[in-house]
C-alpha cells in the first residue's frame, strides 16, 4: 500500500512540474501582451514595465526565475496590471467562496445521486430504476448553463426570498449548489447503479441470499462497500472539478469565485494570474485523486 500511495504522490508532483512548464510557455504564445491596451504606451515606459516584472528576460530566464520563486519562495509571482497585489492573495481572496460552493455541491450530489443509484440496482428493471436512469440520463445531457438560467428564472418569479445572484447571505448558495451539485449527482447515480448490479451479481451475495440473510442487511453490511468503489473513483476529481471548473455557475449567479478570475486574467493576459490560477487547479486535481486512491483502498481489500 505504501509503494502504491509513494507511486502516486511522484506521479503528482511529476504531473504539477508538467503543468507549470506548459502553462508557462503557452500564456507566453498567447496574441498580444499584458501591457496591450487601446492607449499606445511610449516604448521606453513599456520597457521600465517589463523590467518591473522580468518580462524582459528571454523565456528560459523566466521559467527558471519562476521556478524558483516558486519552489524556494512559494510565490506565484505579481498581478502585472495591479501594483503590490500577489497572485497568492486573489486566489487566498476567492478560494473559500469556490470551496464552499464544492462543498454544498459536492452534499447535494451525495444525497441524491448514490442513493438513486443503489435504489435502482437494487430494484433493476423496474419503474423506479427506469425512472432513476432518465434522471440521469437528463443531467447527464443537459450542460450547466441549460439547468443554472432556468432554476434562475423559476426561483425568480415564484420564490422572492432567494436571491438568484450574490454571495452576501447563506440563502444565495442554494441555487448555484443545486446546479452543479446535480449534474455530479446523475454521474454518481449511474456509476451507483453499475457498481452495485456487479456486485450483486457476485456469488458471495447469492450464497447470503440462500443463507437468508435479510435483503436490507446484504445491501448495507455486504453490497454497498464494494459497489460504491466506482462512485468513490470519481468523487475525488469530481470534487476538485467542482471548486476549479464552476466558471459557468458563478458567471449565471455572479458568484465572486475563482472562475471569473481566470477568465478575466485570460482576458487581460495576467500571465502569472493565470500560471497561479492552472497551477493551484492542478494541485486540488492531484490531491482529490490521491485521497480518491485512498478511500478505494479502504474499500477494496484487493488493493491491500
Amino acid at each position: 500500500m505504501l509503494k502504491l500511495l509513494a507511486s502516486r504522490f511522484l506521479q503528482g508532483l511529476l504531473t504539477l512540474f508538467v503543468l507549470v512548464t506548459l502553462t508557462f510557455f503557452l500564456v507566453r504564445l498567447m496574441p498580444g501582451s499584458p501591457y496591450t491596451d487601446e492607449k499606445a504606451v511610449p516604448e521606453h515606459i513599456l520597457k521600465e514595465l517589463k523590467a518591473s516584472t522580468g518580462l524582459d528576460k528571454p523565456w528560459p530566464v523566466q521559467y527558471g526565475l519562476y521556478l524558483r520563486n516558486l519552489v524556494l519562495r512559494q510565490d506565484m509571482g505579481p498581478l502585472i496590471k495591479k501594483d503590490g497585489v500577489q497572485v497568492s492573495e486573489v486566489i487566498g481572496d476567492s478560494f473559500p467562496v469556490s470551496m464552499a460552493l464544492g462543498l454544498a455541491s459536492m452534499g447535494i450530489a451525495l444525497l441524491v445521486g448514490i442513493p438513486a443509484g443503489v435504489i435502482a440496482a437494487v430494484k433493476r428493471n423496474s419503474p423506479t430504476d427506469f425512472a432513476c436512469l432518465a434522471f440521469a440520463m437528463i443531467g447527464i445531457c443537459l450542460p450547466s448553463f441549460v439547468i443554472g438560467p432556468l432554476l434562475a428564472v423559476g426561483a425568480g418569479l415564484k420564490l422572492h426570498s432567494i436571491n438568484v445572484a450574490g454571495w452576501s447571505s447563506p440563502t444565495d448558495w442554494i441555487l448555484p449548489a443545486i446546479t452543479l451539485g446535480l449534474i455530479n449527482a446523475a454521474y454518481l447515480a449511474r456509476l451507483s447503479r453499475g457498481g452495485m448490479l456487479d456486485v450483486l451479481s457476485q456469488d458471495y451475495i447469492r450464497t447470503a441470499k440462500a443463507k437468508g440473510v435479510p435483503g436490507r442487511k446484504i445491501i448495507t453490511r455486504h453490497a454497498l462497500k464494494g459497489g460504491l468503489i466506482p462512485a468513490v473513483a470519481f468523487i475525488g476529481p469530481a470534487f476538485a472539478a467542482m471548486i476549479s471548473g464552476s466558471f459557468v455557475i458563478e458567471t449565471i449567479f455572479q458568484i465572486p469565485g475563482m472562475g471569473q478570475h481566470f477568465v478575466n486574467a485570460a482576458t487581460d493576459r495576467e500571465f502569472f494570474l493565470i500560471q497561479g490560477l492552472v497551477l493551484f487547479y492542478g494541485f486540488l486535481i492531484v490531491a482529490a485523486n490521491l485521497l480518491a486512491d485512498l478511500a478505494q483502498i479502504a474499500l477494496n481489500p484487493r488493493m491491500r
